[in-house]
């Protein structure tokens, strides 16, 4: 089943408030509401490790407070992404249900100003407390899993589930839903597809990542219409080019970082007919590398 959290109503985002006292209803929210979408702009966030404590911090990082500064820039653009995604590491840990209580009441300013949000699983997520608490519908594509396909004017955004026990630090994918992939990419070949999976891709003898990497290669590398291979997981900010000419996208954490002098933050991401423009929007707005801005071409 996919997970989206469609947009609210300011009334529905009012009554939240009210209930779960974890947001402001601040004018800027309420103004974004009735902003105009750019259908070609998509914002792009990993690893946010929301924990049900919201003062919580962990490694300096005060999670919540990180997650609420990229909400005030979303809800504060001139016009609001067609999307938001999340790509996997949502909870702090070991995903307990008040994680994804106290996510989902972060989300929601985001969500009343009038985007929806996709959200991906990772290895501190836990499937079934995710399930009771976000209550993903529609259609199960694959068994147990959650995977999904969003379709944009620009490109069609596959959302894949790669979490395989939680607090294991690889993922994988299995045969079954890359089965899903390679049948889904060849359904909807008319337009470039981008992937999103929590883990980065796995290498020989490195087990921190994506276990079934080889597999996966196998399918979208000969599928043309695929540009780019977006991950988060290792806490870092980097485009790198694959041999075939797919662009590995690696997010920056909206938490905290692994070794000091890394970004945290959130990409910008903005789709023409050619490629997509990203941009680094860093928590803390003097970071050496905010603004950075980065042009990839789309491989004929």
């Amino acid at each position: 089943m996919p997970i989206h959290l469609p947009p609210i109503s300011r009334r529905e985002f009012l009554r939240r408030t009210l209930i779960v006292g974890a947001a402001l209803a601040t004018p800027q929210v309420l103004w974004a509401a009735g902003r105009k979408t750019d259908a070609d702009m998509f914002a792009l966030l990993a690893d946010t490790h929301i924990a049900a404590d919201l003062g919580r911090v962990q490694q300096g990082v005060n999670m919540a407070e990180h997650l609420q500064a990229v909400g005030r820039e979303l809800t504060g653009l001139r016009r609001n992404p067609a999307g938001v995604f999340v790509v996997g590491d949502c909870a702090l840990s070991n995903g307990r249900p008040g994680d994804y209580e106290s996510l989902v009441s972060l989300l929601n300013p985001i969500r009343a100003g009038g985007m929806a949000v996709h959200l991906a699983l990772g290895n501190h997520d836990a499937r079934d407390n995710f399930r009771q608490v976000v209550k993903p519908g529609g259609e199960e594509r694959v068994a147990n899993l959650q995977v999904s396909l969003i379709r944009s004017g620009r490109a069609n955004w596959f959302v894949l589930d790669s979490l395989e026990k939680t607090l294991q630090t690889p993922g994988r994918l299995g045969a079954e839903q890359l089965a899903w992939l390679a049948r889904t990419l060849d359904q909807n070949a008319n337009k470039p597809a981008l992937i999103l999976v929590h883990h980065n891709p796995g290498k020989d003898g490195n087990i921190g990542g994506l276990k079934d990497t080889a597999a996966l290669f196998q399918v979208i590398r000969p599928r043309k219409q695929v540009k780019a291979f977006v991950y988060g997981h290792t806490h870092d900010w980097k485009v790198t080019p694959d041999d075939s000419g797919i662009h590995l996208i690696n997010l920056p954490p909206v938490a905290y970082v692994f070794k000091e002098g890394r970004p945290s933050g959130w990409v910008r991401a903005t789709l023409d007919r050619y490629g997509m423009d990203l941009e680094l929007r860093c928590i803390e707005s003097t970071h050496v590398r905010h603004g950075e801005k980065l042009r990839l071409k789309w491989r004929k």
